[in-house]
């Protein structure tokens, strides 16, 4: 009888070891899902964030060249023009008729 007890002795082990390791592998799997949605959020994220970077590059350019234009004479003259109302003294300035 000692041998039966053996023999089911080992087989309970082993159907043991095996549920662990089947659990094991089923956890692994849905951790294995899990990182993969989190990774697909990050490259979601970062593709939005490389969006936002590029414009700003882009809308610092503009900054950088109306900087360059502001401290041009033509920005001064455009100024005074439009703003103040002044203009050379050989210029003649034309106003429209209100009828």
């Amino acid at each position: 009888m000692s041998a039966k007890r053996r023999k089911k002795s080992r087989n309970t082990g082993a159907v043991c070891i095996g549920l662990i390791v089947i659990a094991f592998l089923v956890v692994m799997s849905i951790q294995i899902v899990h990182l993969k949605q989190k990774d697909k959020a990050y490259a979601e994220r970062q593709n939005e964030l490389q969006k936002q970077y590029d414009a700003e590059t882009e809308r610092q350019t503009e900054l950088d060249e109306y900087e360059q234009y502001t401290k041009t004479t033509k920005y001064i003259e455009d100024i005074a023009k439009s703003k103040l109302g002044l203009a050379y003294d050989n210029e003649i300035i034309f106003k429209e008729s209100e009828e």
